[in-house]
């Protein structure tokens, strides 16, 4: 071979090289943010539940994701329809079969492999039964594709539920399942090809001249000539009625074209997830943030059906009148930071979601605001109210779309018409009035017999984190009343927002237990005193956790402190102390306090504000260490790439706001507190259509320090901005570097505000 031949080949081979190089460049470069999600990130579960790889459109209805164990599970139980409840609550249940009709089943269970999902559209190979299935969601209705593989061999197709009724005619399947609390999920489905056999199967057998089942278990089998390859199936789903299922379907899948609604799916998470544009960033960076980004656009879901919805409050029909109804919040994660997120990318979604809270309190019976509002109901999990928190903070933003007296007289009653004993609804009791009159929740001493009957045996008082979080609350009533000119009640509940004092304990410098007459509990152990979940006095967390439980005024914390080192020594030992117990032991008592990090948990929602707090104490260099160090220590674009529960939003509201740079660590002030951008350019498309622009010059995964910045053209030093500074729109610029510059915003001038907003600032 001759030399000059060999560099032919060579140059070829170079020029294929630059070629595919050039595609793969080209081809990344139109990655659109969609392209980005891994719905996997986190299915598997370092301890508690893990993330679901969920298929929607965004605050969408129809949500469905795998039936299995869990992602290590070699089989999936039939094929979703529809879940009610972030955390599973299937509502019927489908089943494509190919082979003999004496191997009929309710719900089979498949041996499955090649499945692949996104948002919106799902593929799996169904193997023992050489199936192929696509799916595609809308927001109310969804299409599934099947391919029946096996030559010869009869295609059955089976749609099962709970309790309730369906009916099979022609190529249509329609009826309801009853789920608890009076709702009833109607179904309304269509085949388009009619089947050759059909009728109900119950107990294993096929009544082929029986249409209707009834009763528990309902179960409809139907089948078509061994010629048939391929098979498409719509259906809608409404809360109202069968025929309200069956206006939803037509209304988003006239036809059978999966590609189509894929198409659309596609292009609706694009236009909702391309509201804020990031560049720069690892690979991983980019799919850990919109992945985030996606799972805070789960819930609430919108039950609207054509401006009509169903309340399980009243168990009534109503007319949304032009609002629509959102539900499935749980608001003890989200109001941290998923609310406030919502804030900016789509003020009149989240408005409408405020507005449906106040509909729910009107048709409960004490007109409370919800707790835990869920497709079946308020659940009144967790502690505290945290609703209040979601009213004040929109309306300091300058939401006004919704009447803050009535929010105000609602969040009023739910601090003072429900007892503050978590994870109950009883009415106020011996507790609340100590709370009313002491100013904390009394602690039970060690052996000391529970006699409070709304105490939950299970949840305990969580004498701390009740208090604590209570303060928070009333605060957030008092910037309510004070915004309505209610003047003595702003004060009275300016004056309880500071009982979280009444259980600091100056020797130690925790939040420290007091039984009923005052006396701190001792002794005590701030890693494991309180049983499990550490639930007699904090909830979930220990007591490292909750030392910072404060959001409404850390600059008041500071001082109790001691002052700013102190509270830097106490931040920073937070970080470092060690568990104190072989890990085994101490996740058998504290299975909720995971990303472990010293004693901070990362996975667990009261600690999502800690790593900001250095920036009152003049040490944000810290704060832009740890925020980065913590997001890249436990989120990750993997199977195991989430520290905690993540509940719908709860930890990845966290992780959006600290790439882009910045968090609210006190809802209800109109305050973020800055961090260290992951992003040399960030572009958030906010909801009046103004941009707000972030630029971070010389970022990387080393240059995580500011060393200096500008707001709207002038040069910053504060670590922290108003949302009156970026509500119009605006430019946030940093010049980041790999030295902590410990001298930016570390000036008394340039401490964030605590409790309210002075008017120099």
């Amino acid at each position: 071979m001759t030399s000059r031949f060999l560099k032919k080949i060579l140059c070829l081979l170079l020029f294929c090289g630059m070629c595919t190089m050039k595609q793969q460049i080209v081809a990344a470069s139109k990655a659109e943010p969609v392209d980005y999600v891994n719905p996997y990130m986190g299915n598997i579960s370092h301890l508690l539940v893990p993330t679901y790889p969920i298929v929607h459109l965004p605050n969408s209805m129809l949500r469905v994701y795998p039936q299995r164990g869990d992602y290590t599970s070699g089989k999936l139980h039939g094929l979703p329809v529809l879940q009610i409840s972030h955390r599973g609550s299937f509502v019927f249940n489908l089943s494509p079969f190919q082979g003999d009709e004496a191997d009929l089943a309710r719900v089979m269970d498949y041996e499955y492999d090649n499945e692949v999902v996104k948002p919106y559209y799902y593929k799996v190979d169904l193997c023992d039964q050489q199936l192929h299935v696509d799916f595609a969601p809308s927001r109310q209705s969804a299409i599934y594709h099947f391919d029946y593989r096996r030559q010869n061999t009869v295609p059955y197709l089976v749609l099962n539920g709970g309790n309730g009724e369906l009916t099979v005619e022609g190529n249509t399947v329609y009826g309801y399942q009853n789920i608890w609390n009076n709702l009833k999920v109607y179904i309304y489905m269509e085949t388009d090809v009619t089947p050759e056999q059909s009728g109900v199967f119950r107990d294993g057998k096929w009544n082929k001249e029986k249409r209707k089942a009834e009763g528990d278990d309902i179960c409809v089998a139907l089948s078509w000539s061994p010629a048939l390859s391929s098979l498409n199936v719509r259906y809608g789903v409404s809360y109202i009625s069968v025929e309200q299922a069956k206006k939803n379907l037509k209304r988003e899948i006239p036809g059978f074209e999966l590609e189509t609604v894929a198409e659309e799916g596609r292009r609706i998470w694009n236009e909702e997830l391309g509201k804020i544009r990031i560049s720069g960033g690892t690979e991983n960076d980019r799919h850990v943030f919109y992945t985030s980004l996606y799972r805070c656009l789960e819930r609430p879901v919108c039950v609207s059906e054509d401006g009509r919805y169903f309340s399980v409050y009243d168990n009534k029909v109503h007319d949304d009148g032009g609002h629509a109804y959102y539900t499935d919040d749980w608001v003890w994660d989200s109001y941290r930071a998923a609310h406030p997120l919502r804030i900016l990318l789509d003020a009149p979604k989240h408005t409408d979601m405020i507005r449906s809270f106040l509909r729910m309190a009107e048709t409960d019976g004490r007109h409370c605001l919800p707790n835990f509002p869920e497709i079946t109901g308020d659940s009144r999990r967790m502690n505290c109210n945290h609703g209040v928190s979601v009213m004040a903070d929109a309306w300091c933003k300058g939401i006004r779309d919704f009447d803050l007296r009535e929010a105000y007289a609602y969040a009023k009653n739910s601090l003072e018409k429900k007892t503050l004993a978590p994870w109950s609804s009883a009415a106020p009791g011996w507790l609340d009035s100590f709370y009313m009159e002491k100013g904390y929740i009394p602690a039970l001493c060690p052996g000391e017999k529970e006699t409070v009957p709304e105490v939950n045996s299970w949840e305990k008082r969580q004498a701390v984190a009740v208090t604590l979080g209570t303060s928070y609350d009333q605060w957030c009533l008092s910037r309510m009343a004070a915004a309505l000119g209610l003047e003595h009640e702003a004060e009275h509940y300016l004056d309880c927002s500071y009982n979280y004092r009444n259980l600091f304990n100056p020797q130690t410098s925790f939040f420290h237990p007091k039984d009923k007459e005052g006396k701190f509990i001792e002794p005590f152990d701030y890693r494991f005193s309180g049983g499990m979940g550490a639930r007699d006095y904090y909830g979930e967390n220990n007591a490292w956790v909750y030392r910072w439980d404060v959001q409404h005024n850390a600059g008041d914390l500071v001082e109790l402190m001691g002052g700013k080192e102190a509270f830097v020594r106490n931040l920073d030992a937070t970080f470092n102390e060690w568990l104190g117990r072989p890990k085994y032991e101490f996740y058998a008592q504290l299975p909720d306090h995971t990303g472990n990090v010293g004693q901070y948990s990362m996975g667990n929602e009261p600690s999502l504000h800690i790593p900001y707090l250095y920036n009152y104490a003049g040490a944000p260099w810290k704060a832009q260490h740890r925020i980065r160090s913590l997001v890249h220590q436990w989120f990750r674009n993997d199977l195991m790439g989430m520290p905690g529960d993540e509940d719908g939003g709860g930890l990845s509201a966290f992780v959006v706001f600290s790439m882009m740079g910045f968090y609210p660590v006190t809802p209800g002030l109109p305050v973020y507190h800055i961090g260290s951008p992951f992003f040399s350019s960030i572009e958030l498309k906010l909801s009046n259509g103004k941009t707000l622009e972030i630029i971070a010059r010389n970022c990387s995964e080393e240059n995580k320090y500011i060393q200096s910045a500008k707001l709207n053209g002038k040069v910053w030093t504060k670590p922290w901005f108003s949302h009156e500074d970026i509500v119009n729109g605006g430019k946030l610029e940093f010049v980041m570097g790999n030295r902590c510059n410990m001298e930016w915003g570390s000036g008394a001038e340039d401490v964030p505000p605590s409790l309210e907003m002075k008017n120099n600032e």
